[in-house]
């Protein structure tokens, strides 16, 4: 082989070391940055998901008090209807009462 042809094929080998470098430099620095925008996106997802929750957990307890307040509110005119019930009752239970013992 003449020196020409050596010099050829050890300025191909090294111009094919130098190329498979920078691809793997490359492909290094692809995956660095699709980490980083996973890591990214992950944080922002999770983001998202929190204040989704603060949101759901607010609607949440506005519902919760709201029931609690109908409840109370039907709650407490039941409890009027049985004592006005009961005050209506209660002039026919004393008679009764004072009858009874009365006739004992």
């Amino acid at each position: 082989m003449s020196i020409e042809a050596i010099q050829q094929v050890t300025q191909a080998e090294t111009s094919a070391q130098e190329k498979k470098l920078a691809a793997y430099a490359q492909a290094k620095q692809k995956i660095s940055d699709a980490e980083r925008a996973g890591k990214q996106l992950l944080e922002q997802t999770r983001q998202r998901a929190e204040e989704q929750n603060k949101l759901a957990m607010a609607q949440a307890e506005k519902n919760a008090t709201s029931m609690s307040q109908k409840v109370l509110s039907e709650t407490a005119e039941a409890s009027d209807a049985l004592c006005k019930a009961a005050e209506a009752r209660l002039e026919t239970a004393a008679a009764l009462i004072v009858k009874r013992i009365v006739n004992v």
